[in-house]
């Protein structure tokens, strides 16, 4: 199974990815605080890969009061099923 995970990495960027798919299936709402402790990553780096999956049009940001969770467009929805069946599949 390591020697199909370092394959996935070499396709796709482990943590970006891994960010996708736990959105995905997540079934609480979703804040950048707790998507840094679930894929093991820094606040600061997640929020920087989240600006650039929003400038891309993958997630969204919603605001509930002072808090903002993260929600995956159609797009994003869409990619984090492939992302997550190629891992899968590996």
């Amino acid at each position: 199974m390591a020697k199909n995970k370092k394959i996935f990495d070499v396709f796709i960027r482990e943590k970006p990815a891994m960010m996708l798919v736990t959105l995905l299936n997540s079934t609480t709402e979703v804040y950048a605080s707790t998507l840094a402790k679930s894929v093991d990553c820094t606040y600061s780096h997640v929020v920087k890969i989240l600006q650039e999956m929003e400038d891309a049009g993958l997630v969204s940001f919603e605001k509930t009061g002072r808090l903002k969770y993260l929600k995956l467009t159609k797009k994003g929805e869409e990619i984090a099923k492939h992302v997550d069946a190629i891992n899968n599949a590996l």
